[in-house]
């Protein structure tokens, strides 16, 4: 067979097997796609978490601090107690507030090492070091300043976190109803009313409200301790428990219940516990009293003003609601009697409680002085039993 005859069967071969074969493309095989905005996105959120993970809070600096100075301080620490090299700056860089600031350490491996300057004072200050709220890595357990040198704080400088430790107090047995500005309004007029502060206003500065319970953090230590007198105080139907937060270990503080407290108050005999544990008579401190606290029930009647607006008592469905309400509101205080609201008349607006005896009105004129009710301050005064009886409320 010739050269020719073999070429022309193959290239009959190769026609009848590209007949029965599937077509083929005239494009080379598709590469794979690779999405660099999705891996550029990736790597973003990468490197900020690498940067949150090696950034600490610290906190309690104070005002006027300049960066250089933090930053140059923090690190002279770290040499210094051999938690890196001689030559090393393990933090990079500082940014500082008004009271606080944040800084970022070479690596994740020298920020947990940095956590150890928790407590380290600085110009009169005890700062504060720990991971900043949008952390989420591994709990990293460290040391304070004073644990890792066996040093106390210096006189006059005070850990902030354990300091406010002892001005917190637990409340317990709440109720759904009761917000933290309406505990916040109601023990702090109750401790003004029978001489629990130490100064004018309310000792009260934050509440937080959580189910069947609340924290309240006073304005100072001496007043945390004198409002534990508050324990078993009643509010809206409910007896609330006052106490030290478990997380609390300082010194047992003596103290009395509420009943104590308000018996002794009402018989001029008030002594309140002092902090080393004597008694000291604090009826100087009925002279920042309003009159009606400290003055000696005179009626077994109360009138109530700044409660009720005209608008509330144009419905009968309004007024029967607000009346049930005020019988089951004020009927915490003592034996109620009776309780009328004017719907016309000079005593229109007002609210007048009839008690079986004085110190149960006392009691109520104590509770409910002072209080905000929506937006206004409440007036409890007492009212004339004569009066009362023959429906003159002029």
């Amino acid at each position: 067979m010739s050269y020719n005859n073999r070429r022309s069967r193959s290239r009959s071969r190769d026609r009848e097997d590209s007949y029965y074969s599937a077509p083929r493309s005239h494009h080379s095989a598709p590469k794979p796609i690779v999405n660099t905005a999705l891996t550029s996105i990736l790597a973003a959120q990468q490197a900020a978490q690498d940067k949150i993970n090696r950034e600490l809070f610290v906190g309690n600096t104070p005002p006027g601090t300049s960066e250089m100075l933090l930053l140059q301080f923090l690190n002279g620490a770290m040499r210094r107690i051999n938690l890196c090299a001689p030559n090393a700056s393990p933090i990079l860089q500082c940014r500082v507030n008004q009271k606080f600031a944040f800084v970022e350490c070479a690596s994740i491996e020298e920020a947990n090492t940095v956590l150890n300057l928790n407590g380290i004072p600085f110009l009169g200050s005890c700062l504060k070091v720990s991971r900043p709220s949008k952390y989420t890595g591994p709990v990293v357990r460290s040391k304070t300043w004073q644990e890792l040198t066996g040093q106390a704080l210096p006189s006059g400088i005070t850990d902030p976190a354990e300091e406010k430790l002892h001005r917190e107090l637990f409340i317990g047995n709440t109720t759904p109803e009761m917000t933290a500005d309406m505990l916040t309004d109601f023990l702090g007029k109750a401790m003004e009313q029978v001489g629990l502060t130490t100064s004018p206003g309310n000792p009260i500065k934050t509440c937080r409200v959580s189910g069947k319970f609340a924290f309240v953090e006073l304005r100072s230590q001496q007043e945390a301790a004198n409002s534990l007198n508050l324990n078993n105080i009643p509010y809206l139907g409910a007896t609330l428990r006052v106490g030290r937060p478990s997380k609390y270990t300082g010194p047992e503080t003596p103290h009395g219940n509420w009943e104590d407290i308000l018996a002794k108050f009402m018989a001029g005999e008030l002594t309140l516990p002092a902090k080393d544990g004597s008694t000291s008579n604090t009826n100087n401190l009925s002279a920042g009293l309003s009159p009606v606290a400290a003055s000696t029930p005179t009626s077994n009647v109360v009138e109530l003003k700044h409660m009720l607006s005209e608008q509330d008592l144009q419905s009968d469905q309004d007024y029967e609601e607000i009346l049930e309400d005020t019988k089951d509101e004020c009927s915490q205080f003592g034996n109620l009697k009776s309780v009328l609201i004017p719907r016309d008349g000079p005593g229109k607006t007002k609210i007048f409680l009839e008690y079986v005896s004085k110190d149960d009105a006392a009691k109520a004129i104590q509770g409910l002085a002072g209080r905000t009710f929506d937006g206004k301050k409440v007036e409890a005064t007492y009212f004339s039993e004569e009066k009362y009886s023959v429906k003159d409320f002029a």
